[in-house]
């Protein structure tokens, strides 16, 4: 998933600082607000997405999305 896209971008930063090139991002579901977020920090990397849902929740959740997998995986919340 990209939600706010920080994860995603901080992924990226850490391949990078590995000398990764020729990269992708591709996830099931994202967010107009997170590609933009993406883009900012890596314009040029291309996003493949199956899904964009409209917006987020106040707690950066993908609406109506899926919520958090993590929390869903280990009941967290």
């Amino acid at each position: 998933m990209l939600a706010t896209g920080n994860t995603a971008v901080a992924a990226m930063d850490r391949l990078k600082e590995h000398g990764a090139s020729e990269l992708r991002f591709v996830c099931l579901l994202a967010t107009p607000v997170g590609v933009a977020h993406f883009h900012e920090h890596h314009p040029e990397v291309r996003v493949w997405t199956a899904a964009v849902d409209p917006q987020l929740t106040d707690h950066g959740y993908i609406l109506p999305g899926l919520g958090d997998a993590g929390d869903r995986l280990y009941g967290t919340r």
